[in-house]
């Protein structure tokens, strides 16, 4: 079962509470008869396993732009053709 939070909006007094998903939220504040609002926060997520890094499937030295073989390739660039090959 979840855990709710609740917060008043007159006093502003916050309380968990243990619910099933279908129950009914919780309405009135128990100190002053206020409003209760139900509080959202993220949810946790743990990833287990591998899998889930870049560094879990790649070959040695991709990520760090060598091919495994101890050379650096080229960031990317392409050579720029010569003016020769441009006339042509």
């Amino acid at each position: 079962m979840p855990t709710y939070e609740y917060e008043c909006t007159k006093c502003g007094t916050r309380v968990e509470l243990l619910q099933r998903v279908g129950d009914p939220p919780l309405k009135q504040c128990t100190k002053c008869k206020g409003r209760m609002r139900k509080l959202l926060f993220p949810v946790g997520v743990i990833y287990k396993g591998s899998g889930f890094y870049t560094t879990d499937y790649a070959r040695k030295g991709v990520a760090s732009g060598d091919d495994g073989d101890g050379k650096k390739k080229s960031a990317g660039k392409v050579p720029a053709p010569s003016k020769a090959e441009a006339k042509k």
